[in-house]
């Protein structure tokens, strides 16, 4: 286990409307924002979406994933974080609990999501972490700790 401390900063919230891209709004604003690193949480609509499941094989490397996509109308409550990868780019990686009555999905949706109707967004920006999203065996960007603490 790795760990880090920091504190919290500033807190941005947004309010996406219909057929804005989640990802990338939510990605923008940090950049614009200046948000190297932050907690998201995200409620509303969505539509359109393709959400990554889990992996096919969980002990093959790169992982290869399981998908469920979908196009119509659905609620979402959904928690992330961003951070830079090593390009320098904000990267947000979250995970939801999407449904409409009794067809819920629950994963990562990051292959794609519109926002339908209305998402309010919390960004609580995340100050003195020291870490980065770097490429791992796995084939994701994962967390990395540039000067972790250990137990």
């Amino acid at each position: 286990m790795e760990y880090t401390t920091g504190a919290v900063g500033r807190c941005v919230c947004i309010r996406l409307h219909e057929n804005d891209r989640v990802y990338d709004s939510i990605q923008q604003v940090a950049e614009k924002e200046g948000i190297g690193a932050a907690a998201v949480f995200v409620i509303g609509g969505v539509k359109n979406g393709a959400v990554v499941v889990g992996p096919i094989d969980q002990d093959e490397r790169p992982l290869k994933t399981t998908v469920k996509k979908f196009e119509d109308a659905r609620e979402i409550a959904g928690i992330g974080t961003l951070f830079k990868n090593e390009a320098g780019e904000v990267k947000l990686h979250m995970h939801a609990s999407i449904g409409k009555g009794s067809e819920p999905i629950v994963g990562c949706p990051r292959l794609g999501l519109d926002c339908w109707l209305v998402n309010e967004v919390i960004i609580l920006e995340l100050l003195n972490l020291n870490a980065v999203r770097a490429k791992e065996g796995s084939g994701l960007e994962l967390l990395k700790f540039l000067t972790p603490k250990t137990i």
